[in-house]
């Protein structure tokens, strides 16, 4: 079937043209090449054209952003070194080529220029170069690190829904039993008077002991209910400021006694969120007892808050002992905890907080210097956007 496009006929009597004629030509031809260059580099996916041996002779722009491919590589810089996961995953070896293929697709980690997952289509055609025909292959790169980490966000969820509540169940059997043994060490308290003063005496540590025990086990299923029940935020505009100053000021007392300096940096104009009171101080608690927890003898308790065009940011920063950079993935899981004592569940429910609220939760340390955790809010019309959405 002959082609009806007019350029295409004008290049094949090419040699019977003109000066002027050539002129025009070349010149149309570049604007077409730019406009081509323009929609290339406009898409989400990046797109490379590479020989059969794997050679890249084309790369747009999210090509390169994606895979770090340079347009001074190309014709140079093979597709299986850019992507070497790739490679062996189609069982290339350095000399195989990419012959007598149909669609392949493929997904595939790429670590540089940073960590992220792709999915590969490779797709075959041919180009005519004098008369010849050249087996060329068109590679569709598309960025699904969102699509994975949701993926892998749900089924996390969804094993933390199984055993939630299974560990719901257990905990409200405990709870049975152990108001039970409390009710009988108040009785058995009372009858100490008919003891003699040495046996009593014996009883009551004992009886001590127990109680102290139960009311510790109590006080850990609370905990434990608190962080696999979370009550919904009741969102209403809050001022963070006020949240971080009365906060502050009730823990002030502590700090002092402790030795422990609090250096306060606010940017003006911080912005308001939508939230629910009690739970962001909830939070704003647990990150300061944690910063002065982690100080033996003195320190500094560095706040910082601020915003940009869509989050209003507060951080907490300590200089106490830092956490080891192998424990960090491990902070917000369940029963994990450096402190001795400590019950393992306070960041967790800090999260669950944060991610209630649309927000996020991060954490920096360093061993011997000290931690950085930053919390993140959407303003209120990006909330408010956030909401609609999920509503739609």
């Amino acid at each position: 079937m002959r082609s009806h496009d007019p350029l295409e006929s004008i290049l094949g009597r090419v040699e019977d043209l003109d000066e002027v004629s050539l002129g025009n030509l070349v010149s149309r031809l570049a604007r077409e090449r730019k406009l081509l260059n323009t929609l290339f580099n406009a898409l989400k996916e990046g797109i490379l054209v590479v020989d059969a041996e794997g050679v890249i002779l084309y790369a747009n722009g999210p090509a390169g952003d994606l895979a770090g491919i340079k347009p001074r590589n190309f014709g140079k810089l093979s597709l299986w070194k850019a992507v070497p996961d790739l490679a062996r995953s189609l069982n290339l070896t350095g000399g195989d080529r990419l012959s007598d293929v149909g669609g392949i697709s493929r997904e595939v980690e790429l670590t540089y220029p940073e960590r992220r997952f792709v999915r590969i289509y490779i797709v075959p055609f041919e180009e005519e170069v004098r008369d010849e025909k050249l087996a060329r292959f068109a590679v569709i790169i598309s960025d699904i690190t969102r699509e994975k980490k949701q993926t892998r966000r749900e089924i996390e969820d969804e094993r933390v829904r199984s055993i939630i509540q299974l560990a719901a169940g257990v905990a409200h059997e405990l709870g049975n039993p152990l108001n039970s043994i409390t009710i009988h060490l108040q009785l058995l308290s009372r009858q100490l008077s008919r003891l003699s003063d040495d046996v009593a005496a014996r009883m009551e540590r004992s009886l001590d002991i127990c109680s102290k025990e139960v009311a510790r086990l109590d006080n850990i299923i609370s905990h434990f209910l608190e962080a696999i029940r979370p009550r919904p935020p009741d969102l209403r505009e809050l001022d963070l400021i006020d949240i971080l100053e009365e906060s502050l000021s009730v823990l002030e007392p502590e700090m002092e006694g402790a030795g422990i300096t609090i250096d306060i940096e606010i940017a003006s104009g911080v912005p308001v969120v939508l939230g629910d009171r009690d739970q962001i101080k909830q939070v704003f608690f647990n990150l300061l007892k944690n910063a002065r927890q982690a100080m033996n003898k003195g320190g500094v308790i560095k706040v910082r808050a601020f915003s940009d065009d869509d989050e209003v940011y507060v951080q907490f920063g300590d200089t106490g002992n830092g956490i080891a950079e192998e424990d960090l993935p491990r902070v917000f899981q369940p029963y994990f905890t450096t402190r001795k004592g400590g019950h393992g569940l306070g960041m967790m429910i800090c999260e669950r907080i944060m991610r209630a609220h649309g927000g996020r939760i991060g954490i920096d340390s360093r061993r011997g210097v000290g931690t950085v955790v930053t919390l993140e809010f959407p303003q209120k019309h990006r909330r408010v956007r956030l909401l609609e959405a999920a509503e739609e």
